[in-house]
């Protein structure tokens, strides 16, 4: 299967230590199968942060998936066990929460979030009250690749007709 990463800085070497903490799923490399959610984000990041737009493609052999070889989980839907997940990991109050997991799919919470993190954190959302409003209102799905041996089992496309180092210039 072929993932995307959009970027505003073109890289060959995963690090990551160089991830931002308290993301959904924790620190790690966070890629998607939807080409244009990943160009998406190579916008905003350049935007926000300078640099240019980048959509960096990756071949992963999902087969890799159903092995006893990773610990990966699963989310299908926006469910109170997705927003638990995601409250732990994005909550500095958690900053020991070390998941465990090699890889974790699923959706991507809103980009309200901290706001909403808080609201559940007070006590004025349930778990149920939460999922419901972190769920992304556009398709999403989102791949966290969170140890070393889960990322060598990406493989770098660079010569795929769709992207080049600077692809919106």
């Amino acid at each position: 299967m072929r993932l995307y990463h959009g970027t505003n800085v073109d890289f060959d070497v995963i690090d990551i230590t160089k991830s931002q903490k308290f993301k959904d799923f924790g620190q790690g490399f966070y890629l998607t199968d939807i080409y244009t959610q990943a160009e998406e984000l190579a916008k905003k990041k350049a935007r926000l942060f300078g640099g240019s737009p980048v959509v960096q493609v990756y071949e992963f052999d999902e087969v890799c998936l159903n092995t006893s070889r990773l610990k990966v989980c699963l989310f299908k839907e926006a469910d109170s066990e997705w927003a638990e997940f995601i409250f732990k990991n994005r909550n500095k109050k958690y900053a020991d929460f070390k998941h465990g997991y090699d890889i974790v799919i699923g959706p991507i919470a809103d980009d309200g979030v901290a706001y909403l993190l808080g609201r559940y954190a007070e006590g004025s959302f349930s778990i149920e009250d939460l999922a419901k409003e972190l769920k992304y209102k556009k398709l999403n799905r989102q791949y966290f690749f969170g140890t070393a041996q889960a990322i060598g089992l990406l493989k770098r496309i660079k010569n795929d007709k769709r992207t080049n180092k600077n692809i919106f210039n």
